[in-house]
């Protein structure tokens, strides 16, 4: 029977998805790069999630792509164009895997220890927040096997990571360390509990307005890759889209009473 590659339990409004093969360091197996996508997207489109907390088993959060994917036919394009066009389509479908997590309503965050290299590093590069461990580092372990990265980090890190940190990290296969990744801004903070300051934080997160956290997620990422104008132009349009009127007087009111808001839930899809 196949290893699972992780396990999904949702506490109220707050979903968590634990990566369960920590005597193979979480690695990602072929299962995982089918699975993965089809449940953030199902839990995307149930409209109960607002927001979502990935760990890891064991020591480590994740290893990274395992080695039976390079194993894999379809990552040894050999056998001439029609293989190699092919081959793209398979990056593609790996990239979108990924792609996911930025694409989900919900914001989804990670609690990091031990190795996070490889595609774990291109997953978590798509997360909205990032809570380590001491122990936590972070590595661009493509560079290291003969390849460069290419499910996601060479493209989200620049908005994330200085230039020349990046580079020397994608040239030299460098190890970026919890306290550096803090310091740098790519971790919230270092905790010695990074599951509970995770946790804490989507609880925060689902306290809030749905809508309200959804559209500041669209508009955080829409701004990374527009001009300002261009940016000031959707979020106006966003808030003409989304704005709800019930949502701010109760946002208000209960503050004031210091107890839960009472919010419109996103829709299922």
């Amino acid at each position: 029977m196949a290893d699972v590659p992780f396990t999904v339990s949702q506490d109220g409004p707050v979903a968590h998805m634990r990566f369960c093969r920590p005597h193979a360091a979480n690695s990602m197996t072929p299962a995982f790069w089918d699975q993965f996508p089809r449940q953030i997207k199902a839990l995307d489109a149930s409209g109960r999630v607002r927001a979502l907390v990935i760990s890891g088993e064991g020591k480590h959060f994740c290893s990274g792509m395992d080695v039976a994917v390079f194993q894999s036919a379809e990552l040894r394009p050999d056998d001439g164009p029609a293989a190699r066009e092919a081959f793209v389509h398979t990056v593609r479908r790996l990239q979108d895997a990924l792609s996911s997590v930025s694409q989900a309503r919900f914001p989804v965050i990670a609690a990091i220890q031990g190795a996070c290299v490889g595609g774990a590093l291109d997953l978590v590069a798509a997360c909205d927040l990032r809570f380590v461990a001491e122990d936590a580092y972070f590595r661009i372990e493509e560079i290291n096997i003969g390849m460069m990265a290419d499910v996601g980090s060479l493209q989200r890190l620049p908005y994330l990571l200085p230039d020349a940190v990046l580079r020397q990290m994608a040239f030299c296969g460098m190890t970026l360390r919890a306290p550096q990744a803090a310091a740098l801004g790519f971790a919230n903070a270092v905790a010695d509990d990074p599951l509970g300051a995770a946790l804490a934080a989507a609880g925060e997160i689902a306290g809030k307005a749905p809508l309200a956290v959804t559209a500041s997620k669209r508009a955080i990422d829409f701004a990374r890759e527009h001009t300002v104008a261009e940016s000031l132009e959707q979020v106006a349009l966003l808030q003409a889209a989304l704005w709800n009127t019930s949502d701010v007087l109760d946002a208000i009111a209960a503050r004031a009473a210091r107890r839960a808001g009472d919010f419109l839930a996103l829709r299922a899809l």
